[in-house]
This record gives C-alpha cells, structure tokens and sequence, in this order.
C-alpha cells in the first residue's frame, strides 16, 4: 500500500512541474493552448474524423496524460550556448501558443470539408474559455441538411469517346439519390479515366472532366451534368477529338554503365504486360511497373513513351537499372535463452541473378555457442549450433503446364529451401533435414497476401542421448511426451496462410496438414506397423496432425503522439492417427517477449502445470492450444524513444490429459481460471527500419501457484519472483 502511495505521489509531482514550469515561456497577452475539442451538433458527423482539420495541437502528451516533452523544454535555461540548455529544448518541445488566425483558418477548412460531404450549408463555432495562460478551443459543427442528387447528365463532346462509354460495362459511380459529395464526383472521374487510358487513350486526364451543379432555391436537390471536354494541347490550341494510340514497338534499355542488360529476353517479355500491336494500357503499365519491381536483379524502373509524328503510335522505351548480382554479408547476434548466455554469427552469400531470370540465390551459414549452467551430471556443459540453409527463389510461378499468358499475369513467387541443423546440448544432439517448396503472392489492392507450401517435408535425427538424461526423462513408461520427441522422426506437411493488413487492422489465418497422404498410402499399401503401433516411411515413425493459427491486431490511433494497440491469438493443432502427441516443434509455448511479458519464454504452462517439482520444464512446458490477449498503449517519448505500457494475459494447454502435465488439460468450463495476466513498461528505440524493443513484465495473476500471495501477484509482488525482462527486435504484434 505504501509503495503505491509512493508511485502516485510521483505521478502528481511530475505533472505539477511539468504544468507550472512552462507558465514563465508564455509572453504577456499570450496563451498556452491547453486543450482543443471538436463537437458536432449532428449525430451523422463524426467529429473525430474531422479532428485532423484543426491546424493546432496542444503539445504532446505521454499516454495522453503528461506533457513531460514540454516540461523538459521549460527546464532549459535562456543561454542556449550551453550544452544542457540546448540538449533539454531538443529533447523537450517548444510551448504551443494560441494562434486566432490559426483558428479561423481551422474553422475555414472544417467547413470545407463537411461541404464535400455534401453539407452546403454547414457552419463552424468558435468558442475559448481562457484560464490563468491557458487557452481552451473548441470547434462546434454544424452540418446542417445534406444535399442530394436529383439528376445526373452526360455531356460528351467526342462523339467515339461517347459511342466506348456506351458499351462500357462499368457502372456509374453517381446516381439518383446518392449523397451529394465531392468523393462520389471524383469516384466517377476516376473510372471514366481509367476506363479511357486502358483503351489506348494516352493523352486522356481527369482534367478533361468537368461537372456543372444546379440546385432548385429551398431544395436540398442537385442536379448534375458531367462535361467531358475535347482534346486541346494547350490553352492556344484548338479543339480536336481525342486519340486512340497503338503500341508499335518495344525497347529495353540499360541504365547501367556498362549499358548491358543481365536479363535473358524471354524474362523482359514476361514481366511486360503490355505488346505490340495492342491499344495503350495504363493498368497493364502500371502492372509491368509491379512485375520489374519484384525482380531482385533490377534497382529501379523507367518507361517512357514516344509518339510517332503524324500517326496514332507509339514506341515504349523500358529503361532498367541493375543491382550488384552477388552480395556477402555478415550478421552477429547475441542470445540469451532462460539466463544462459551465447553468441551467434551469421554468413550469408546472396545471388540475385542465377540464371540470368533474377532468380535469388541465398545461402545462409549460422554458427551459435552458448554457456549452459545449472545441469548436474552432464560432461559437456556448453550448446554448439551449426545451421546451413540454402533457398532459391523465383520470381515467377514455377510449375508445368503453365501458359505465358498467365505466367505474364501471375504476380506469385516460388520457393525450394533445403536446409540441415545440428545441435550438441548436454544432454542430446539433433540432426534436422528440411526441404520445402513453396508459392508466395499477393493482392495489394485488396492488402491481401497469401502463402502456400506444396510441399515440406522434415527429417528429425537423435543419434546421441546422454545417459543421465535418459535415465531421468525418457525411461519413465508414462513419459511419452518426452519419448516421442526424442526419437527419430518424419514430417511430411502442407500447409497455407492468408494475410490481411490495411494499416489499422491486421488479420492473419494459418492452416497445416501433416501425415495424410502417407497414412493413405500405408493403408493402401498394407504396410504394417511398429511396436508403438505406428506406420513408419524408411523404418522412421512420421508424424500426422492438423494445427490452425490466428491471430488480429487492430491499432487505435488517438493523435500523432499516442496510439492503442488490441491484440488477440488463437492456436490449435491435434494429433491424430499415428500420432498421439504433437511434434516438439509443432507444440505451442507460452511467455517471452511475444506473448504474456511477465514469464520467460517456455516458463508458462500448460494450464495450472508447475513444472518439475516447482522448477521450469523446458520439455513439458508446452501444449497443443495457445491463447494470447494483448493490450498495449505506445506513446512517443522524445527523439527515437518511444514508451509503452501493457497487460497481457494467455497460456497453453494440452488437448489430452497427459499424465506428466498434470493441471495441464483445456477445459471449457475452467480455462478462463487458468488465465495468467500480466502487466508492465516497454521502452522502444524507433529507427523507422527497425524497432529495438526493451520490455519488462511483472506476474499480476499467475495460474501455477502454491500461496494466495503467489497466485495474487499483483497484490504481493516480489522482484525476484514476478520480474522478467525482454529485448527483441520489432514490435510484439
């Protein structure tokens, strides 16, 4: 009770020093704007969406409730040729003074924008309240009634334009009754643009359309008549139709030095969505602008246009410039797993251009080492890890039977990874061979992504187990979480995933399937089966489950300065068929940097489960379902220091009742009493390119626990027990 008394009592001491040491930069006769509301009198308006209007902000607050950047400012002294000085004022933030004509110019352009809603009539309030040197705005909207449009009519002053709009299948984005907006007016000169330009209309722009408005006295009514004016070159030049242009020819061009194209032809012709002999085509330029882009060869793209004199042609110059073809890069990392140090390093050679199709050649050599502690009755007490991964990537879709047409039209990449693991701990080694083939592609209008894995296949070797951990983990009869992932294993799987982000929401749905294609064949087959009762490929056991993934974001953004991000997770997979548990690196664990920040990593369930006699169990601390709830607000500190405060609340479970993870079953009527919840402060160094993330989490509720005092953390906390600190890389969702 007396350190919460203590943190409050900070709380006020900061936001008193930071109010009142400000007070002295504000000049006589001048107002800090202390705080600016908009209001609207119609419930049709949102005012908040029309917050972004106002052109003056107060200063910035942390977590909407403390302007410490405008206190840091006002600590500063007035010799600005000393050090501290300057260093506060650029750490801090000036003092925002009231501005009237600021005001009237808000007022002016909240105005406009409820007139593009189709609100002609609507009005904007002023009002201040004025308190010591504090200056209190608030805007009041006033709509009014919209207008609506009565009638539309088309005006078309080029008589073939008027025949192709005609038999344009589109329709029109303005009809009777719509709201009368300017976003409606522009959707329709929009498509009546782009409906010309994709058929060879190359000198076509929306300027060439324009609208006459007429609305009845007393009447909400507008009628509209849409004029597409004829073709002029300039204001000198006369009137004339517009024209229709052919592609002639085709050049590709290099802007390199040595002005050669690395490229083979077959590869340009593919990425050109345009030919000729056919109209011009703004949509099929625009897609051979996204074809070249994703060629890990080219740099940057150029396509210029040429008309031919006294004809309706033209030549399309493609200009590309190259990349290097071979990189070398060297990534160092250090590591820190549950307390035991190491350090990782990383060699990558990269082609960009194998076979002269910008198809990418990766090949990754990692090499980690890290210093075990704390095991008893092991020899070698250190972890060595060597990983060599090979992926080769084309920019294409790579798959028989394909026409050029539609290899020309697919946006899609294909992917053969084949990579090799080995790891040396005390108490195992472990050989993993992986070889996957795979499909990327995506629909960025839609901010839709997709993946597909045809094919992925894992080979698991165990040819060494120290005796002190087989006589302690694996001999146990009713271990059998344990045996199964510490015996040889195959995986042969399919899987796919969905992407949806559009800035504020982000969905993500992931599916795999494992072992039915070889269960099928075994049972067609006849093969017989194991002692375990288990089918096997090549005398090797493989593994059948199926495992869905999801996983939301949406993001809340309440100023420039201050944003709330929601998070949910969901994931299950069971095993089934010649499976009775889950691969080990399929199963779900819970706590660390991405999940409930208050535990390490694989310290949280499953369910009530402890552990080993209260200690963490690296092995059984796993399960078949994960669950995960996230809120956390991000604030922007100063500088590149962002701050953040969380809760986080999930586990795991098992979907069976194991018998070595007691407590550990899902069960609808009582999981939610087995939700661990906690809470705490996250420090992040924003780089734009990447985010340096330091979290630190204490336990508010923890389901595994012997004492009230344990399970009600929140109410008891102890450092020593409920601290867990985190440094990744990236935001946690």
């Amino acid at each position: 009770m007396r350190c919460r008394f203590h943190q409050l009592l900070l709380l006020v001491l900061v936001s008193l020093l930071t109010s009142c040491g400000a007070s002295r930069l504000i000049p006589d006769n001048h107002y800090l704007l202390s705080g600016v509301t908009v209001k609207s009198e119609s419930k049709d308006i949102d005012a908040a969406t029309l917050a972004t209007y106002v052109r003056q902000k107060p200063n910035s607050k942390w977590f909407s409730l403390f302007k410490i950047p405008l206190g840091t400012y006002s600590m500063a002294g007035q010799d600005t040729t000393k050090w501290l000085n300057r260093t506060l004022r650029n750490m801090g933030e000036k003092p925002v003074l009231f501005d009237s004509v600021q005001a009237r110019l808000s007022c002016m352009d909240l105005r406009s924008a409820m007139q593009n809603m189709g609100y002609m009539h609507a009005q904007v309030d002023l009002k201040t309240s004025m308190k010591r040197k504090k200056m209190y705005v608030t805007y009041i909207l006033k709509p009014g009634t919209p207008f609506y449009i009565h009638s539309l009519k088309y005006d078309i002053q080029d008589t073939l334009i008027a025949e192709i709009l005609k038999s344009a299948p589109q329709k029109a984005q303005l009809k009777s009754g719509d709201r009368f907006t300017v976003d409606k007016l522009d959707q329709e000169r929009r498509r009546i643009t782009q409906y010309l330009m994709d058929r060879g209309y190359y000198r076509f722009h929306r300027d060439f359309i324009v609208y006459s408005a007429d609305s009845a006295r007393n009447s909400n009514d507008v009628n509209i008549t849409l004029h597409l004016l004829p073709y002029r070159e300039n204001s000198k030049s006369p009137e004339t139709q517009h024209k229709s242009y052919t592609i002639r020819n085709i050049f590709y061009l290099s802007g390199n030095e040595d002005g050669k194209l690395p490229l083979r032809k077959s590869v340009l012709e593919n990425s050109t969505a345009m030919r000729v002999g056919e109209l011009y085509n703004y949509s099929k330029l625009q897609r051979t602008y996204n074809n070249f882009a994703k060629l890990q060869t080219v740099r940057y793209t150029n396509i210029n246009f040429k008309e031919i004199p006294d004809s309706s042609l033209l030549d399309c110059d493609i200009k590309l410039s190259t990349n290097k073809p071979n990189t070398i890069s060297f990534q160092p990392e250090g590591t820190n797993t549950a307390g035991d140090l190491g350090a990782a390093a990383s060699l990558i050679y990269s082609d960009r251009n194998l076979f002269h199709g910008s198809e990418l050649l990766t090949i990754q050599l990692r090499a980690a080492f890290e210093a075990i502690t704390g095991l008893e009755g092991y020899q070698n007490q250190n972890y060595v890890e060597y990983n060599l991964e090979t992926k080769l990537q084309f920019p294409r879709f790579v798959a028989p039977f394909l026409s050029n047409s539609f290899k020309r039209n697919s946006n899609a990449t294909s992917e053969l990874a084949v990579s090799y693991n080995l790891q040396n701990r005390p108490e195992f080694h472990r050989r993993v061979f992986t070889t996957a083939w795979r499909y990327r592609w995506n629909e960025p209008h839609h901010h839709l992504s997709y993946r597909l894995d045809v094919l992925d296949l894992n080979y698991v070797h165990m040819p060494w187990i120290s005796k002190t951990f087989k006589f302690n983990y694996l001999d146990s009869i009713s271990n059998s979480i344990l045996r199964y992932n510490y015996e040889d294993l195959f995986i042969m799987k399919i899987g796919m995933g969905v992407t949806y982000n559009d800035g504020i929401n982000a969905i993500r749905a992931n599916v795999e399937t494992a072992g039915n294609l070889l269960n099928s064949f075994s049972h067609i087959a006849g093969t017989k089966k194991n002692q375990q009762g288990q089918y096997t490929l090549f005398n090797i056991a493989y593994a059948q489950y199926a495992k869905f993934d999801f996983d939301f974001t949406h993001l809340i953004q309440f100023d420039l300065h201050n944003q709330l991000a929601l998070h949910f997770g969901l994931g299950i997979a069971w095993p089934y068929g010649n499976s009775s548990v889950l691969p080990f690196e399929k199963r779900y664990f819970s706590g660390g940097a991405n999940s409930v920040r208050g535990w390490s990593v694989r310290e949280l369930g499953p369910g009530k489960y402890r552990g080993t006699d209260g200690r963490i169990d690296f092995i059984n601390q796993t399960g078949d379902m994960k669950l995960d709830i996230n809120v956390e607000y991000r604030t922007s500190l100063f500088w590149k220091l962002n701050g953040a405060l969380f809760v986080d609340a999930g586990n795991i479970w098992t979907l069976r009742n194991y018998a070595e993870q007691p407590g550990g079953q899902f069960q609808l009527d009582s999981f939610y009493q087995q939700l661990a919840v906690a809470y705490g402060l996250g420090l992040r160094l924003n780089f734009d390119y990447f985010i340096l993330r330091f979290d630190m989490g204490m336990k508010a509720i923890n389901p595994a626990y012997t004492t009230q005092e344990e399970h009600y953390a929140i109410f008891h906390p102890k450092w020593s027990r409920d601290f867990a600190f985190h440094f990744a890389v990236g935001f946690p969702f």
